[in-house]
């Protein structure tokens, strides 16, 4: 079928674009799942539909706190920004709290201005002024290859304890299990395409010069150097038209 839906009709796909079945394409079915993988693996890291924004809740433990750190989900390709989830002047807890005192006066001057909208703007913006400067947002790092968002903060000041709440923003992989269309993205089927077509020529490389029955020779180095040129190009298309600019993830 001519739009992949899984792994499978995706190398069928593939095979058919090398010459299946009036031409054998000799690569195995284990280097077909590799290359499979490969094109998966570089069209998540770089392209950007291969991803999506998502906000992350987790409980705080006493192990996060012991360790000071918490076990992100694999799935995960980035950690673009934390909430401060405590704060001094983000929260109304009673009568004498800084932020109720001051809804109440805007309100009195909204009242006596017609609803002057622009004055509250301006207030709103001063108490995140002091929230930023009084408390701060968490400072955080966060490690991919070891699935951990390190926490840098005063623990023994109990800055974050058990019991806390934690978001932050991430930006997810899609599952190609759960969301066939990937299989059908015009640029990882040719990027697959190219990847088998170079396994196929560097398994006929050791018998090139061979001559077949018939008089035909086997020409193993050409398909590889096509295929490899193939590899270039798209490699090359993938950075300039399907990536996410550098600064984007900068939070």
């Amino acid at each position: 079928m001519a739009n992949p839906t899984s792994r499978d009709t995706l190398i069928d796909y593939c095979k058919r674009r090398l010459g299946e079945p009036v031409v054998e394409v000799n690569v195995d079915e284990d280097q077909l799942e590799d290359r499979i993988d490969e094109a998966l693996q570089l069209y998540q890291e770089y392209n950007s539909e291969a991803a999506y924004r998502a906000y992350v809740s987790h409980l705080v433990t006493a192990t996060d706190v012991t360790n000071k750190y918490v076990t992100v989900a694999s799935d995960v390709l980035f950690v673009t920004r934390m909430f401060a989830t405590n704060t001094t002047f983000g929260s109304s807890q009673n009568f004498f709290d800084v932020k109720y005192q001051m809804m109440l006066n805007d309100m009195s001057v909204m009242a006596n201005s017609l609803g002057d909208l622009a004055y509250y703007e301006q207030m709103q913006q001063y108490l995140s002024l002091l929230d930023m400067k009084l408390n701060g947002t968490p400072q955080v790092e966060f490690s991919r290859k070891q699935n951990r968002l390190y926490i840098f903060g005063e623990f023994a000041s109990e800055d974050i304890k058990a019991g806390d709440y934690l978001v932050y923003e991430v930006q997810k992989l899609v599952d190609p299990a759960s969301f066939s269309a990937i299989y059908n993205d015009m640029w990882l089927k040719e990027y697959s395409t190219a990847l088998i077509k170079q396994q196929w020529g560097q398994n006929l490389i050791k018998f090139e010069g061979m001559q077949l029955p018939g008089g035909v020779t086997l020409n193993g180095r050409q398909i590889y150097d096509d295929a490899t040129a193939d590899l270039e190009r798209l490699r090359e298309k993938l950075r300039l038209e399907h990536e996410s600019p550098i600064d984007f993830f900068v939070g």
